[in-house]
């Protein structure tokens, strides 16, 4: 079936031909040119996309194999999401190990992308929690992946963005917890330098950290949530969501809306709450179909990481372009990278500060104010996300990932996306 797909910025859309794999045992169909495997659709840019290609729909790998509830270790199909996964391992006192800002991604994308979250700085990225998976490949071969057997195709894999095979099925490690509430607190800082020594005390003293940053200032001001997992229980929840059914004409996030939003976020007083880990985890999740908000012509997400020995003068130097260029984000998150490496071989976090910065697509002066910032990126020796990129140059993706070459030799010769070509183009 021939369809235009589009990832969830809604920038970047594709013509595929969709072939959903009918379950496990199943073999990848027979296809002319590229196939690349396709979960949820929740990444940001042009990594889920394979232009002119195949899309290899997982919806259907969505069983439960084995789930040990003394030692928290479940085994599940790639095409499981992860709030599958947390109705039924909350209940029995587990958590994931590691969660993205969405729990509406499939396992197999979720280490397709080595995705973090904001405990990084102690549990590092969900790779460091994969014990093995079954990984299918264009010709039919299967391998069994590892640390201890075929170590080098799981290193590959794993942050991999789908271009070394279709992961069938996964074994992951997961946490214990007393139950599905958390112990919330929430601190003002009025300057990054004030952000830098209260994260450093947060990050010893939570188990997790993040920070909301105020992009209708330049001055670094903002807020720091951090939570433990709490062992009182309450029976309070509900879960509410609510539903943008429309996309508007036009993007409803520009300078008047974004400091509206950032006076009334900054004004949340300081203390401790008793949330709900779905409050805490996935704000936007309430909101279904968010994504609409910025209209038509979508949105980018920038996600960089500036390594600590640079300090926090470039994240100041990126907020300083931001308000130079009149460029405004709706969501602005700050957070610090632990030491704990990554088995991927292509995995995005290192030590440092990452930040995280929504815009509208404006088109050229979108893009424009991209490459100065940039250049900020490329001076600390950082890097980009490639989950959430949909512009990257391949010059600046080569330089900061140099493990490229390496990790060229593992690609499936019939997988491909529409991020490959792009930053490979002239190579």
């Amino acid at each position: 079936m021939r369809q235009i797909m589009q990832s969830w910025g809604r920038v970047q859309r594709a013509e595929c031909d969709v072939f959903d794999i009918a379950n496990r045992y199943s073999k990848l169909p027979e296809i002319n040119g590229t196939a690349l495997p396709f979960g949820n659709g929740r990444s940001y840019g042009d990594s889920c996309l394979n232009p002119n290609g195949a899309a290899l729909r997982t919806r259907n790998l969505n069983n439960f194999m084995g789930f040990d509830k003394e030692a928290g270790i479940l085994k599940c199909e790639a095409g499981v999401q992860l709030a599958d996964i947390l109705k039924v391992i909350v209940p029995q006192g587990w958590f994931l190990p590691v969660t993205p800002g969405t729990r509406y991604v499939t396992l197999g994308g979720a280490i397709a992308n080595d995705v973090h979250g904001k405990n990084h700085h102690r549990a590092g990225t969900l790779g460091c929690h994969v014990r093995r998976f079954e990984l299918l490949r264009s010709d039919g071969s299967r391998r069994i992946c590892s640390a201890d057997e075929n170590p080098e195709w799981f290193a590959a894999t794993i942050g991999g963005l789908g271009l070394t095979g279709l992961i069938v099925w996964a074994e992951i490690q997961l946490k214990r917890i007393a139950g599905p509430w958390m112990d919330v607190e929430t601190k003002h800082f009025s300057t990054l330098e004030e952000f830098l020594a209260l994260s450093a005390a947060s990050d010893q003293s939570h188990e997790y950290t993040v920070s909301w940053i105020d992009c209708s200032k330049n001055d670094g001001s903002g807020i720091l949530m951090r939570g433990n997992h709490a062992a009182a229980q309450s029976d309070r929840h509900k879960e509410r969501s609510i539903s943008l059914p429309l996309t508007p004409p036009v993007s409803l996030v520009n300078q008047f809306t974004v400091d509206i939003f950032n006076r009334l976020y900054s004004a949340k007083s300081d203390g401790i709450q008793f949330q709900h880990y779905e409050k805490f985890f996935y704000p936007l999740d309430g909101v279904q179909s968010w994504n609409r908000i910025y209209g038509p012509s979508g949105f980018y997400q920038y996600q960089c990481v500036i390594p600590y020995v640079c300090g926090i003068a470039p994240v100041q130097e990126i907020l300083n372009e931001m308000r130079k260029s009149g460029m405004y984000s709706f969501l602005s998150v700050l957070k610090s990278f632990g030491d704990k490496l990554s088995p991927g071989i292509l995995s995005f976090p290192c030590v440092g500060y990452t930040l995280a910065i929504d815009f509208p697509n404006q088109g050229s002066q979108t893009l424009q104010f991209f490459e100065r910032i940039d250049a900020i990126v490329k001076a600390a020796g950082g890097k980009l996300y490639p989950a959430k990129d949909g512009r990257m140059p391949g010059t600046l993706f080569r330089e900061s990932y140099p493990q490229w070459k390496k990790f060229s030799e593992f690609i499936d010769p019939k997988f491909s996306s529409g991020f490959w070509q792009r930053v490979m183009e002239g190579v």
